[in-house]
């Protein structure tokens, strides 16, 4: 493990990160507008923070699910594992590979390293820095990592995004003096996209045209590669105002209704329609009736965690224990496009989470592997209800 010793110009990291921040200002997708710059500070370029680091290549590692800041996750691949020595303290992290962006020719060889130290939540953003690398970047067994390049994710800045939470084997016992610092601004909303939702493809229409408002649509399988493909895409909004969606919803419910293998809530993936389209059974209403929720969001979840046994109509002959947020607050559109925002809680709750997971191509079966991977501690030995700290008692 050595430490980099390069001549090293503080002058061209100062310009590249005024050059990222006008960039920024200038998008109108981004969280940063030009009044909030000011509000952006960072470490003094230091080039003891740019080191030389072994690469140790991983083979063979399955996909693994990386929490992100909204509850959801998102599917990455470890890559390798870097070894470094930093004002004299020795250092690893790991290198990732978004299974998203791999399948975009433009992001083939990048590689992502998300890590924690000892500022977070202190003089850096608490969930956590970034810094992009590539393939092209590991040389001879060997890749310089500047943390002067760290920067925040979009969660630092503004709610209603999903940034990917660095995983414990990136937490590193070292304080790490470089790259952006903590945002000073105020948190804002995420707005809301203007341009309109994506028309249904000619593939989706032939697909609900299939049948008429008394047939049901047929639910897919995991078992199946093509079908397990669209239950792990990510699904797009949908318009209101579509003329088909009448005899998708009809079809949707004929499906979760269906005798022979009834459901408590249904999400248009299921079906083969990767739409934000769900039906939810509410349990928490006078008669329990099943409900339409066009393009659902959870904005906020409860720290509290219960846990539940749950299947999938997808997923045959598999059942598990799953932790769910007791409490969610959610914003949809009905079926007039109007907008609504509730606060859920218990069963109910937990329907709308897994719903909604299938839209991120999220199963359930994922939310299982990520508690193997992360401890939760109970409350009392009375009651299902957990959290992912330990309660300070007084």
């Amino acid at each position: 493990m050595l430490s980099a010793k390069s001549q090293y110009n503080a002058d061209s990291v100062q310009a590249s990160r005024q050059l990222k921040l006008e960039q920024v200002a200038k998008d109108p997708g981004a969280p940063l507008g030009p009044e909030d710059i000011q509000h952006v500070h960072y470490y003094e370029p230091d080039s003891a923070f740019r080191v030389h680091a072994r690469v140790e290549q991983l083979h063979g590692e399955q996909p693994l699910r990386m929490p992100t800041s909204d509850g959801t996750s998102k599917e990455y691949v470890r890559y390798a594992k870097v070894r470094f020595t930093v004002r004299g303290k020795e250092g690893e992290l790991t290198l990732y590979r978004s299974q998203d962006l791999f399948m975009n020719p433009l992001y083939r060889d990048h590689l992502f390293l998300p890590f924690t130290d000892l500022t977070n939540g202190d003089e850096t953003y608490g969930g956590g820095r970034y810094i992009d690398l590539s393939l092209t970047d590991i040389q001879n067994g060997n890749v310089v990592i500047d943390f002067n390049d760290a920067y925040n994710p979009y969660c630092a800045y503004s709610s209603g995004y999903r940034c990917p939470l660095p995983p414990a084997e990136n937490d590193l016992a070292i304080a790490i003096l470089a790259g952006e610092k903590k945002y000073t601004g105020s948190i804002k909303e995420r707005p809301k996209p203007v341009a309109p939702p994506k028309p249904l493809s000619r593939s989706e229409q032939n697909l609900i045209r299939s049948g008429d408002t008394t047939q049901l649509l047929r639910i897919i399988q995991d078992t199946i590669p093509n079908e397990l493909r669209v239950l792990k895409t990510t699904s797009n909004d949908i318009d209101p105002k579509e003329e088909l969606l009448p005899l998708l919803a009809k079809r949707m419910y004929l499906a979760v209704t269906d005798t022979l293998h009834p459901g408590v809530g249904i999400a248009a993936p299921q079906v083969g329609i990767n739409r934000n389209v769900i039906w939810v059974q509410r349990f928490d209403k006078e008669g329990e009736p099943l409900e339409l929720y066009l393009n659902p969001k959870i904005i906020w979840r409860s720290k509290l965690l219960r846990k539940g046994l749950e299947g999938c109509l997808s997923i045959a002959d598999t059942m598990g224990q799953v932790l769910r947020n007791y409490t969610i607050r959610l914003t949809y559109q009905d079926s007039e496009g109007l907008d609504h925002e509730e606060m859920v809680e218990g069963f109910t709750a937990v329907i709308f989470q897994h719903e909604t997971d299938h839209l991120l191509g999220i199963l359930f079966t994922d939310r299982l592997a990520e508690q193997e991977a992360s401890p939760y501690y109970r409350i009392n030995d009375e009651t299902e209800l957990y959290l992912k700290q330990r309660l300070r008692r007084q």
